[in-house]
């Protein structure tokens, strides 16, 4: 039987999408470096109008979420277009373990009386649904971030909101690849493209997409008005980088995999949370929710913060160094990270890149003996 190729798998579309398609036009999108543009065509001023460039990585990241892309400067900057969509008095509810910049920017808001904060559990389904009804604005991050605790997102976003109360996952840990959360009825998906999308540690980027196209006027006028545009080498880079995030990422889930099971025998180590381990907490609703585990996993150690740090500063191929989703292995102590008091001292954060499991594992062994001495 043959395959509609109107309707392309996700692995095709990252290789075929954003591409011009004109005769005798350049195969890939060029890096277009232009504020502004003739009058008269569809292009003329570039913070108004985006960039070719721009549009690319729209199309491509738009279509593997299934609704349409805006790109910004950073995840940061994408964000914070969502948060923007709030009026005075509003209720936020936020996970537990969430990212520190998305704290931050939710506690500066409330100090300011913009909105109230309230806190719940990742797993804690029902005060996720409770919270569709009452608040204005439910952030979830799915996994987390890095307890890797996995949402009932099917259960969250199907249920009844108020009236103008948006749902938004930051969907970066999962790619649109291993999750879609606008398939499942959520308002706006988030990503930060300086992660899987870009992979290679050489940009920051960040893309909200939506299904609705009131939504999606209202981040374009976010971003034109905050100034938040992307760059165009970053946009050009993103592009070319997201080309291979099926292979990137199917190459190094598969690692994460075996290391996280060779984590839980190792002796120095106490405790693994990966999502594809069965005695993950949220192993069954990550079986149900993901296409795959991903790509990091995060470990307690033997020991105290300063033996973490050692273990850190003991590999040779795995990078000391923060953020996650690139091509190379980084591997840091996350409680180090201002903001991060919630963590147990001596958990490591473990992004695994695609290079040769057998090589990652002898390296983390060696790093984690000799800082136990």
């Amino acid at each position: 039987m043959h395959k509609d190729l109107s309707h392309p798998a996700r692995a095709t579309r990252l290789v075929s999408a954003g591409r011009p398609t004109e005769p005798g036009s350049a195969l890939n999108v060029p890096l277009v470096p232009a504020s502004n543009f003739i009058i008269g065509g569809k292009h003329e001023y570039a913070r108004d109008d985006g960039t070719p460039t721009w549009e690319a990585l729209e199309e491509i990241v738009g279509g593997l979420e299934s609704g349409q892309a805006v790109a910004f400067a950073s995840g940061m900057a994408a964000i914070a277009a969502v948060f923007d969509q709030l009026h005075t008095g509003s209720v936020v509810a936020l996970p537990d373990d969430c990212y520190q910049g998305v704290a931050g920017l939710a506690a500066a808001g409330a100090e300011r009386g913009r909105w109230r904060v309230q806190r719940i559990a990742v797993d804690d389904t029902a005060g996720w649904i409770a919270a569709c009804a009452t608040a204005d604005l439910v952030w979830l991050e799915s996994p987390s971030n890095p307890l890797l605790t996995v949402a009932d997102l099917q259960a969250i976003c199907a249920a009844p909101r108020k009236a103008g109360t948006f749902v938004a996952v930051d969907s970066t840990l999962a790619t649109p690849l291993n999750q879609r959360p606008l398939e499942m009825g959520a308002s706006v998906s988030i990503q930060s493209a300086t992660k899987f999308i870009g992979g290679h540690s050489d940009l920051l980027a960040g893309v909200a997409s939506t299904q609705h196209e009131t939504l999606l006027k209202a981040l374009r006028h976010a971003r034109e008005l905050m100034g938040a545009t992307p760059g165009t080498l970053e946009a050009f880079l993103a592009v070319r980088g997201v080309r291979t995030l099926a292979l990137r990422l199917e190459r190094a889930q598969q690692s994460a995999m075996t290391l996280a099971e060779r984590l839980v025998q190792h002796p120095q180590v106490t405790r693994v949370r990966y999502p594809g381990l069965p005695s993950h907490p949220t192993h069954a609703v990550a079986r149900r929710v993901l296409a795959g585990f991903g790509t990091l996993i995060s470990f307690d150690l033997r020991g105290d913060a300063a033996l973490a740090d050692r273990s850190c500063r003991n590999t040779r191929i795995i990078h000391h160094a923060t953020s996650f989703g690139a091509v190379e292995s980084t591997m840091e102590r996350r409680a180090a990270v201002p903001g991060q008091g919630h963590l147990p001292p001596t958990l490591l954060r473990l992004s695994v890149g695609i290079e040769d499991v057998e090589d990652l594992w002898r390296d983390l062994d060696q790093a984690i003996r000799a800082a136990a001495g």
